[in-house]
């Protein structure tokens, strides 16, 4: 973060904790209706116009650790094969041969010099270049530069893997993150390594989990023993940017407060005084939550599963190990963590039940919950305002709130 914006973030915290009610002319929110969140052509329109248009996180580079190297991911709700190439570049393709669609591979990850159908034998390249057909002879003309692997846009941001199924070119990884991508560059992510993943499921509609992460509004009411003792919610300032994007910033309630479950690890000597000091988290439209410190990171990754379940990954991040190797405090870490996350997650699968009852009309959101609304809008402008019924649309209420780019 550059000398301005920190001092921008300083002023805000002072104004936030000090304030007596929202800023002057910020806007009344109009109820979040309540089919959002549970009828099944809106969540329809949003999984083909939102989940199969977006930058995704696919995995990590540490995945892939030399050329021939894969995975298989199934989280976008497509099959999809993520490469690091001879060439050494990482690529994705659909899991899908081209004869009669049968699975190139079948394991979650693996190794090799190419993929070979373990149906018909059609062979392929690790770029994705069909070369072999088993029976040549019986195919009439075929043209084998017509039948490469079918490509999925994949772009990396440091040694994170990010994957877009949008049909037309989608915008580049970089461009789409906007500033997101440019204060993460303190972090170094280009040398950060994969400590950790895990995943956890919880029976509610994604955006109710969501929803969770965007706001220190309940911090008082389901963290009193955790992250309330040592976060200052009434400081918290909130930056709103285009694509939905958002960073949320909660002072300390002690200024020489430090993280017990980081004390010993190494820091990223890059990391700017704001994120250094305080909790920031960024939300990475549409299904991220990264709350980076300078000792490394979780990535909270959101993924529907049906539309009343979900599935919740946790990533970490570190800077890169010592001659040591990963130092055992990493445990203590996340096992803090996952306390926090049971906190978030105990009340998830009533409140589904709530949302699917006559009692729950709408959600009537406050200023500190404006991080969820923007994202509303936003989920409007992917899949279209003009393919929303017109009682499940928000109404835009946010863009002079939101900075520019």
């Amino acid at each position: 973060m550059d000398a301005a914006t920190t001092e921008r973030i300083r002023e805000g915290m002072i104004y936030e904790a000090n304030r007596k009610g929202p800023p002057e002319g910020f806007p009344r929110f109009p109820d979040i209706p309540a089919g959002r969140y549970v009828d099944p052509e809106f969540l329809a329109l949003e999984q083909a116009g939102l989940w199969k248009r977006s930058w995704l996180y696919a995995g990590h580079k540490d995945q892939l650790p030399e050329a021939g190297s894969w995975f298989l991911t199934k989280k976008t709700g497509s099959p999809i094969v993520v490469v690091r190439g001879l060439d050494d570049t990482i690529r994705a393709f659909y899991n899908t041969c081209r004869h009669r669609g049968a699975p190139l591979v079948k394991e979650d990850d693996g190794q090799g010099r190419g993929f070979v159908c373990g149906y018909h034998g059609w062979s392929y390249t690790l770029d994705g270049k069909l070369v072999a057909v088993r029976d040549k002879r019986d195919f009439v003309d075929i043209d084998f530069a017509c039948h490469s692997l079918i490509p999925v846009a994949c772009e990396t941001l440091g040694g994170w893997i990010f994957v877009n199924e949008d049909e037309d070119e989608p915008q580049p990884l970089r461009e789409a993150l906007g500033p997101v991508a440019a204060e993460l560059d303190q972090f170094q992510p280009e040398t950060l390594t994969l400590v950790d993943s895990r995943s956890y499921d919880v029976g509610c509609n994604v955006k109710v989990l969501l929803d969770a992460f965007l706001e220190v509004y309940h911090l008082k009411s389901i963290h009193q023993n955790t992250v309330d003792r040592f976060l200052d919610y009434r400081g918290t300032t909130i930056t709103l940017w285009p694509g939905g994007h958002s960073r949320m910033t909660t002072p300390n309630r002690r200024p020489d407060w430090v993280d017990p479950g980081t004390i010993g690890l190494p820091e990223i000597p890059t990391v700017t005084e704001i994120p250094r000091l305080n909790n920031v988290s960024y939300y990475i439209f549409p299904n991220i939550v990264m709350p980076p410190a300078a000792t490394g990171m979780p990535m909270l990754v959101f993924w529907p599963v049906t539309d009343s379940t979900m599935r919740i990954e946790c990533h970490w991040f570190s800077p890169p190990f010592g001659p040591e190797g990963r130092s055992d405090l990493w445990d203590k870490r996340i096992s803090n963590f996952e306390r926090i996350l049971e906190e978030d997650t105990q009340f998830a699968p009533q409140i589904q039940e709530s949302l699917e009852s006559p009692g729950f009309k709408g959600m009537t959101l406050c200023y500190q919950e404006r991080r969820i609304y923007h994202y509303h809008e936003e989920f409007d402008r992917r899949i279209g305002r003009n393919r929303i019924a017109a009682d499940l649309r928000v109404e835009p209420v946010l863009d002079s709130w939101v900075e520019p780019a």
